[in-house]
């Protein structure tokens, strides 16, 4: 399919693209790695001062892998979904042992990284090597979902057709593929997102099918999640205080900090299975080592 998009989306990303600290011109592989685990649902505002703190601490992976992994845990702080830093802390072993140190270009090294899939797998491949990959996030999927199919979203679950499609629109020369695929990505980031898309301000809406076909609504509308009074809640509280904490913490202490036992034990039980709390003797709990 010939890409009539691409010399507006890549102007308009020349002059609209945000000033993020992975996509500078010295960013490294790694930069852009942890940028990419951090960046997985959780909004680009929440990530920035994180990723600074990260690499300042840790800017290669052989300092990270020299680290326990609880370490990790506690410099994740609040981004969510703290398996994501082990599994951080797990690449940087890896690539230390197996890479050098590097970063591999290759997209099925990448893959074979703990938590990476075809996703961060290609972001990682076209943003930090500028290969030519279909990097199809919640951002770009939405976008072509509107500028070409004329629905209002995509389907819940990527399909074959969404990236035949994505891999059509691809420009042949792997730096220009790379930036389109940066450049898809914020435009639904900062116009065409989910709730209000500022159409008026889209360098595609003269041939955007959703608009044209006069925004036809989603057929079934889309639940948001709920964080309050969860298990997920329950687990980042108890969290919270194994990260406060510089040794071993009382099981009593954590038992403070969720009223419901069931819920509490259940969080913290999973909390060990997912190797981000440790048991001890004596009824004590601490990161992992």
């Amino acid at each position: 399919m010939a890409n009539g998009y691409l010399d507006p989306v890549l102007n308009w990303y020349r002059r609209h693209a945000r000033d993020l600290p992975w996509r500078q011109p010295a960013a490294s592989p790694w930069a852009v790695l942890v940028s990419e685990i951090m960046l997985q649902q959780t909004p680009v505002s929440r990530v920035v001062p994180p990723h600074l703190e990260w690499l300042r601490r840790w800017p290669t992976p052989s300092a990270l892998a020299a680290e326990p992994a609880g370490e990790a845990v506690r410099q994740w702080g609040l981004l969510g979904y703290p398996r994501r830093a082990l599994n951080l802390h797990a690449t940087a072993r890896i690539l230390t042992q197996r890479h050098g140190g590097e970063v591999p270009a290759s997209r099925e090294d990448l893959l074979a990284l703990p938590g990476i899939g075809p996703y961060t797998a290609a972001a990682v491949a076209s943003f930090a090597f500028g290969q030519r990959h279909a990097v199809l996030d919640t951002n770009v999927r939405r976008v072509l979902a509107r500028l070409i199919s004329g629905v209002a979203f995509p389907p819940r679950t990527l399909s074959v057709a969404e990236t035949r499609l994505a891999e059509s629109l691809l420009p042949s020369a792997p730096a220009v593929a790379a930036r389109w695929a940066v450049a898809v990505m914020e435009l639904g980031a900062l116009v065409c997102t989910t709730t209000s898309p500022a159409c008026g301000l889209c360098p595609v809406a003269q041939s955007c099918s959703w608009r044209l076909a006069g925004f036809p609504p989603a057929s079934q509308r889309r639940a948001g999640q709920h964080y309050q009074g969860t298990d997920r809640h329950c687990r980042g509280r108890i969290l919270a205080v194994l990260r406060g904490a510089r040794g071993a913490v009382a099981k009593a202490e954590l038992d403070k900090v969720w009223p419901d036992a069931a819920q509490r034990e259940r969080a913290l039980d999973s909390l060990v299975a997912d190797g981000l709390a440790e048991p001890l003797a004596d009824d004590m709990y601490a990161l992992p080592r």
